[in-house]
């Protein structure tokens, strides 16, 4: 991973402060003039995705059985300006390559893929990867469309995985897979979309499959690492960075980095482009940190203090255990806080500086993809990569 602040091999578990971090990321201001853009009212509304019922599962669901009255991700997109429409017809693409990939003899694997595919999805990571592509002047449009939609394969996997792993009742707003279908037939759906990804991902070269693979790697060691901080007041900001920055930040950093080496990009240019993903991505999970706490639930698709209930080390909470605050500690270190513990919790974040800091780190790492933005060839597709963090950090969702 080629990132300029990568924390030295015996630092991580040392107790940085916020100043401490911030050095590490080279400074400028966010661009708030032109080609900015934010999330259409449409994109929080997903339509309901029906299950594809077939009496005979024996062969293929086809095409137009899983597409059969189902409102696909990508129509959420519809009437945002930058960074979608320079790629929409990409991502249209992408929806149906996803269609074509979840189809399969058993049933079960086609309508728990779906129920995910279809739940609204915004496909951001498939986005950074084609808008990376196009930057550089990529012409061949069907490989950055599959490398795109293995991203965004593996992404889904990790989801219906990761609700297993939280016992999550909800997802985008509805029923979580693991809740609706069971836990052995969501896990093996899981393992069914990584191999998918991995049909696209496959034909490329060595290199390719290797940062493809290698993504996936640093996913699943974020999943222990986390685990290992799950309810620990130990964790320090350092151990969250190195968490978000395999979890989260990984298939954002991979996309950008395979859609600038396809497109033929020079190697100074490929690691500036990977920088701009692993910012952003770290800029994207401190946000959804924050939203987790001040967040709107119908917005979220999910209750706000979720993070606090399954013990996971987000950004707000350790900022505030740092700062020595009893309510969030206890709740954070209790195996199974009430409602009143996540109550007062949340409203001790709330009333503290957490959510102003948390914010602030974010913006502070979107600051820094901006600067690699500046990098890339003037074009609309660095418009639309430098609008993406401006939304992404914007959100209130």
């Amino acid at each position: 991973m080629n990132a300029d602040f990568s924390p030295a091999p015996n630092a991580r578990r040392c107790d940085p402060t916020t100043a401490l971090l911030e050095q590490r990321i080279r400074p400028t201001r966010l661009d708030h003039a032109g080609d900015l853009c934010h999330f259409p009212a449409s994109f929080v509304c997903p339509a309901e995705c029906p299950l594809i019922h077939e009496s005979k599962p024996q062969k293929l669901v086809s095409d137009s059985d899983v597409a059969s009255g189902v409102e696909p991700g990508l129509s959420l997109l519809r009437g945002a300006d930058e960074p979608f429409s320079c790629v929409s017809a990409e991502l249209q693409l992408v929806e149906e390559n996803l269609i074509r990939a979840i189809r399969s003899r058993e049933r079960d694997l086609t309508n728990i893929s779906a129920h995910l595919v279809h739940s609204g999805g915004k496909r951001i990571r498939p986005m950074v990867t084609l808008l990376a592509y196009f930057a550089f002047g990529g012409k061949r449009i069907q490989d950055i469309v599959d490398i795109a939609t293995a991203i965004e394969l593996i992404h889904t996997a990790t989801l219906l995985h990761d609700d297993i792993i939280d016992g999550a009742e909800t997802r985008r707003g509805k029923e979580s897979a693991y809740k609706k279908f069971g836990l052995k037939s969501t896990l093996v759906a899981g393992d069914f979309l990584f191999i998918k990804a991995f049909e696209f991902a496959g034909k490329f070269d060595e290199t390719v499959v290797q940062w493809t693979a290698d993504a996936c790697t640093l996913l699943t060691e974020g999943e222990i690492l986390q685990g290992l901080f799950n309810r620990n007041r130990a964790v320090t900001l350092e151990d969250y960075l190195e968490i978000v920055k395999r979890k989260t930040a990984s298939l954002f950093h991979t996309g950008a980095r395979v859609g600038a080496y396809l497109a033929g990009a020079n190697s100074a240019l490929v690691e500036e482009t990977e920088r701009y993903g692993l910012n952003m991505g770290i800029a994207f999970q401190m946000v959804d940190d924050v939203l987790d706490v001040v967040g709107h639930p119908d917005l979220l698709g999910k209750p706000t203090g979720m993070d606090l209930r399954d013990g996971n080390p987000a950004l707000p909470i350790i900022l505030a255990v740092i700062n020595g605050d009893l309510a969030v500690s206890e709740a954070f270190n209790c195996s199974t806080p009430n409602e009143q513990q996540i109550g007062a919790a949340l409203a001790a974040i709330k009333a503290g500086a957490s959510i102003r800091e948390a914010r602030r780190l974010s913006k502070r790492y979107a600051e820094a993809a901006l600067v690699s933005v500046t990098k890339l060839p003037a074009s609309k597709y660095r418009n639309g990569l430098k609008s993406l963090v401006q939304l992404i950090v914007d959100r209130d969702f």
